[in-house]
C-alpha cells in the first residue's frame, strides 16, 4: 500500500508499487499548482494512469482538521497529526494493534500532554474511519511468521543499535574493556551515543575534537589492552587513514567503523551509498592490507560486529567495518542470541620473554608471530620484562627494532599481507533452492553489503516468475 500525501509522493514512489497494490491518496494536496510543479498535465486520480491500481481517495488533511476541532490547535498544527490519521487506518486495514501504537504517542509526547491527546485523537478517527467508510472493499490480516524466523526471543532493532550492542558482547566476550574514540558525524553519531549509555559493561567513550584525535585516542587504547573502536563515515576515514596505516604497522586490533554516506567530500550526509569500498581496501599509503567486513541487514550489523571484532583480536589487525546509512537508520527484527551462542573472543595477553637470545638471555620479541595466525603478541604496557619499541618506522622482524633493510622490509611487507590472507571465514554459501536439481541456477548475482536486500528481493521475483 502507498499512502501518497501529495502529488510528489505519488510520483516518487509509484514505480516501486506493484500492480493490484492499494494506494491512498490526501485528496486535499491534489491542487492542480501542486500537480503542475512535479510535472502532472493531468489529474493522474482522473486520466486513467492509475487504472490498475485500487485507487482510494481520502480528504486526511480535512479529516484530520475536522476530528481535532475540539483541541486548542491551529489549522497548521493540527493539520501535522495527518499522519496519525493514516496510520490509523493503516491499522484498521492491516488488523494491527493499537495498543503498542497508542503507548508510544503517550510516551512520545509524556511533556505534552496535549499534543499527545490530538495524536491519539487523529490516530483513532483514522481506525474508526476505516471500520465506518464503504471505501474500503477488504481488509488484510498478517499471519504470524511460524516458519521463517528460528524459536527465540524477537525484538526491533536499527542497524546502529545492533552494532552498538554488538560492541558491547564483543568486549564483554572478549573480557576486555570496550573504548570509543569518535567524532560526531551523520550517519555514524548513533553509536557514540548509545555506547555512552553503558558504563556499567566497562564502556568508556571520548568524543574527540576532531577524527584524527578520535582514531589516535583509539589506538592507545588498543596499545593499552582494550578491544579499541572508532567510529566515522566517509569523510572521516580520509582523515584517519593515517592512523590506520599505524595500525597496520603496530599490528594492534582496531575496529574502524565506517557507516556510509555520499560523497565525495561533504556529498549527502543524510543519502545513503556504498561509496566508500575502494577506500577502504586501498586508501593508504604503502602497502597496508586491511580486512573488511561488511553486514547485509540492519540486525546482522550485531553479527558483524562480534565478527570484526574476532578478526581484529585474533589476528592483530585493524578491520573496517562497512555498514552504510540504510543499514544505520533502518529496522527489522532481531532474534536476541543467548549469552552461550557467542563466541569465545578471550585473548591471552603475553606474560614473560618469548625468545632466547644466543647468549641464553631470555628477551621479549615484539614481532616474534605465532606460527598459525601470524599474529604478534599483545603485551599491555608496564608488564615487567615485557619493555618494546613500537612507531610507525618499519620493524625487523621479531625484536621490533627499527630497520631500514631492503630484504626485511620485503618479508615484513609479505608477511602482513599473508596474515591477512590467512584469516579464517565462514565459506560462501550461494542462495539458490534448485542446486543440485536440472534446473539449478546457471546465473549467479554477486553482491555485497546492503544490497543484498534488493538483489534478494530482485531475484525472488524472478524465481516466481519462472525465469
Amino acid at each position: 500500500v502507498l499512502v501518497a500525501m501529495n502529488p510528489a509522493a505519488l510520483k516518487a514512489n509509484i514505480a516501486d508499487v506493484p500492480r493490484g497494490a492499494e494506494i491512498i491518496v490526501n485528496t486535499d494536496e491534489f491542487t492542480k499548482r501542486a500537480m503542475q510543479k512535479v510535472g502532472y498535465a493531468a489529474n493522474p486520480l482522473e486520466d486513467g494512469s492509475l487504472d490498475g491500481y485500487n485507487v482510494h481517495p481520502v480528504p486526511l488533511t480535512t479529516m484530520t482538521v475536522e476530528a481535532l476541532k475540539e483541541f486548542e490547535l491551529s489549522r497548521k498544527e493540527a493539520e501535522r497529526s495527518k499522519n496519525m490519521f493514516a496510520l490509523g487506518l493503516l491499522s484498521w486495514m492491516y488488523h494491527r494493534p493499537t495498543e503498542g501504537t497508542e503507548r508510544f504517542l503517550r510516551t512520545k509526547f509524556a511533556k505534552k500532554p496535549e499534543i499527545a491527546a490530538a495524536n491519539l485523537a487523529a490516530f483513532r478517527a483514522g481506525w474508526n474511519f476505516g471500520e465506518t467508510t464503504e471505501d474500503f472493499a477488504v481488509s488484510y490480516e498478517i499471519a504470524p511468521a511460524t516458519k521463517a524466523f528460528p524459536v527465540g526471543t524477537y525484538r526491533n532493532i536499527s542497524g546502529n543499535l545492533a552494532l552498538s550492542y554488538g560492541l558491547v558482547a564483543a568486549s564483554q566476550q572478549a573480557d576486555l574493556p570496550l573504548y570509543l574514540g569518535s567524532y560526531p558525524i551523520t550517519p555514524a553519531s548513533d553509536i557514540l551515543h548509545e555506547l555512552s549509555k553503558h558504563k556499567n559493561f566497562g564502556v568508556r567513550t571520548f568524543q574527540a575534537e576532531d577524527e584524527i584525535a578520535g582514531i589516535g585516542a583509539a589506538l592507545g587504547a588498543a596499545f593499552g589492552g582494550s578491544l579499541a573502536v572508532t567510529t566515522t563515515s566517509g569523510p572521516g576515514v580520509a582523515l584517519k587513514s593515517e592512523t590506520i596505516g599505524l595500525a597496520v604497522s603496530l599490528e594492534l586490533p582496531l575496529l574502524v567503523i565506517d557507516i556510509q554516506r555520499g560523497g565525495p567530500s561533504t556529498g549527502l550526509p543524510t543519502k545513503t551509498e556504498q561509496a566508500d569500498l575502494l577506500q577502504a581496501m586501498y586508501g593508504r599509503n604503502g602497502e597496508a592490507p586491511v580486512p573488511v567486513v561488511a553486514p547485509r541487514t540492519p540486525a546482522d550489523c550485531f553479527d558483524a560486529a562480534m565478527e570484526a571484532a574476532r578478526i581484529a583480536l585474533t589476528y592483530r589487525t585493524p578491520v573496517l567495518l562497512l555498514s552504510d546509512g540504510y543499514l544505520a537508520n533502518g529496522s527489522e527484527p532481531w532474534r536476541i542470541p543467548e549469552t552461550d551462542e557467542l563466541p569465545d573472543l578471550r585473548v591471552q595477553f603475553t606474560q614473560g620473554p618469548n625468545h632466547t637470545l644466543d647468549d641464553g638471555t631470555e628477551v621479549f620479541w615484539p614481532y616474534k608471530r605465532d606460527p598459525g595466525t601470524l599474529a604478534r603478541p599483545w603485551a599491555i604496557p608496564g608488564t615487567p620484562g615485557l619493555e618494546h619499541r613500537i612507531g610507525g618506522i618499519e620493524k625487523q622482524d621479531g625484536s621490533g627494532n627499527i630497520s631500514y633493510d631492503p630484504a626485511n622490509h620485503d618479508f615484513m611487507v609479505r608477511t602482513r599481507q599473508a596474515k591477512i590472507d590467512g584469516i579464517d571465514v565462514p565459506d560462501l554459501e550461494v542462495d539458490d533452492p534448485t542446486a543440485g536439481t536440472d534446473s539449478a541456477a546457471d546465473t549467479l548475482v554477486l553482491g555485497w553489503g546492503s544490497t543484498y536486500g534488493p538483489i534478494t528481493a530482485a531475484v525472488r521475483r524472478l524465481r516466481n516468475a519462472g525465469e
